[in-house]
């Protein structure tokens, strides 16, 4: 579903991604794993189309979308849910979420979306006129990813879902994520968090300052050693 060969991004005279390489097939669930200013989040702007690479080729469904405007390559079925939620705070949760369809001409479909949204977080019906700025973290968090969904995205990236938020919250996220996965959307998840990235994904790829270092499957890199002593704390 999604190909990147050889992508490299430059922010400025600054090169944040060096030659990254991977594959996600449809369906998959993916981690990448990276500690702070590894380049995860300049890896899903570079994807979506926010950051254009400076050289390398991405490719969806088999279509080049290397230099497609990011709100075109929502429109072809990619919905990026990113780093620190970026809601509007002075919005309702409603209308928030009604902002992740904007390029969705479908108007029953759109309904039938958020129906499936408040089903995953009912906290979000149950407060739907509410402002999302008085959320909790974790009611942020929901809210974002039901945003992204409201794309009806065939993949989702989401950067960073876990941070800041209480183990418990954190829990809670992960499961409403795999079920997403089990719905049949493709998901790519970058996190600091490895153990619980691990736990709940197939695969995973680990970067370190914008390059890829390792991959495989998860079962597999929760117990290799360098991903314990790195990221696991063991």
């Amino acid at each position: 579903m999604l190909k990147l060969i050889n992508v490299t991004t430059m922010i400025g005279e600054h090169q944040v991604i060096h030659d990254v390489s991977l594959q996600i097939a449809r369906g998959d669930f993916v981690a990448l794993l990276g500690g702070n200013g590894a380049g995860k989040t300049s890896l899903f702007r570079t994807i979506v189309g926010v950051l254009p690479p400076a050289k390398g080729r991405i490719e969806f469904k088999g279509e080049e979308i290397s230099h497609i405007a990011a709100h075109k390559i929502v429109g072809k079925g990619i919905a990026l849910c990113p780093e620190g939620r970026q809601l509007f705070p002075q919005l309702s949760v409603q209308k928030n979420l009604m902002l992740g369809a904007y390029h969705r001409k479908d108007k029953k479909g759109v309904e039938e979306t958020l129906e499936q949204v408040y089903g995953l977080f009912p906290r979000l019906k149950e407060r739907y006129k509410q402002m999302a700025g008085t959320f909790s973290g974790g009611e942020q968090q929901m809210l974002a990813i039901g945003r992204a969904i409201m794309s009806k995205p065939e993949m989702l990236l989401l950067d960073e879902p876990s941070m800041g938020l209480a183990p418990l919250v954190v829990e809670g996220i992960a499961d409403a994520i795999t079920q997403l996965n089990q719905m049949g959307i493709t998901v790519f998840l970058s996190e600091q968090n490895a153990q619980i990235a691990l736990m709940i994904t197939h695969r995973g790829y680990v970067l370190e300052n914008g390059r890829l270092v390792l991959e495989g499957l998860s079962r597999d890199l929760i117990t290799n050693e360098k991903v314990k002593k790195a990221y696991l704390g063991t």
